[in-house]
Parts: C-alpha cells; sequence; structure tokens
C-alpha cells in the first residue's frame, strides 16, 4: 500500500501526458488536412492552366466584342451603353444604347479549309 501512494505523481502526469498527446494528434490532422485542401486547390488550377492552353484563341476585337459581331469591313455591330450625361467631376451619370465606335478587328484571323493537292502520285 505504501508503494502505491509513492506512485501518486502517476496520475495527473498520465492525464496531463493523454492530453498533450491528443492536442498534438489534434493539430497534426488539422495541418495534415490544410496541405491536402492546398494540394487539391493547386491541381484545379493545374486542369485550369492546362484547359486553357489547349484551347485554341478566341478571335476577340479590342472592343471585346467577338468577331461575329463585326462585317467584313471590319466594323462592329454590337450595342453598346454610351453616356449622354455627366457629372461635374465628369463622371458619366445616364447612359443609352448605342454603336460601338470599334472599326477594325486586329485579333487572331481564324483558319479556314485549305485544299492541298496530293504532291505525288499514288500509282
Amino acid at each position: 500500500m505504501d508503494s502505491l501512494w509513492n506512485l501518486w505523481w502517476l496520475v495527473p502526469a498520465v492525464l496531463y501526458g493523454g492530453g498533450s498527446i491528443a492536442n498534438r494528434v489534434r493539430r497534426d490532422v488539422k495541418e495534415r488536412h490544410e496541405r491536402k485542401l492546398e494540394l487539391l486547390e493547386a491541381q484545379h488550377q493545374q486542369r485550369l492552366a492546362l484547359d486553357a492552353a489547349n484551347r485554341p484563341p478566341e478571335p476577340v476585337c479590342g472592343c471585346t466584342h467577338h468577331l461575329a459581331k463585326h462585317d467584313k469591313q471590319g466594323r462592329c455591330h454590337e450595342v453598346v451603353e454610351t453616356p449622354t450625361a455627366w457629372d461635374a467631376d465628369r463622371r458619366p451619370v445616364r447612359y443609352e444604347p448605342g454603336q460601338c465606335n470599334c472599326q477594325q478587328y486586329v485579333g487572331p484571323e481564324p483558319l479556314g479549309t485549305v485544299y492541298a493537292p496530293e504532291l505525288i502520285d499514288p500509282r
């Protein structure tokens, strides 16, 4: 019985040690979870970058409208909001619909269908 009383310090040590082990495990699990989320986000961003790299260039004009909105002469036919009234600081206050003033499309030209005859006689 006397030897049991000499081990009184064992109970608080086990309780404190168990709590610190639980805290360490909890912290490690949280850090692992955060690293996993960062890895998943990096993989998602990589997939988005690869998709963007494999996509052909969009034929977009300097006015931000698609090539389909331009005619053969390069004139844009998109309706935009044009300012019609300004305040004392020269900021637009009122807008009305109007035609885009862009005059020429300056983006990448889409490739057409090309016919190339065979160079050798296959006989």
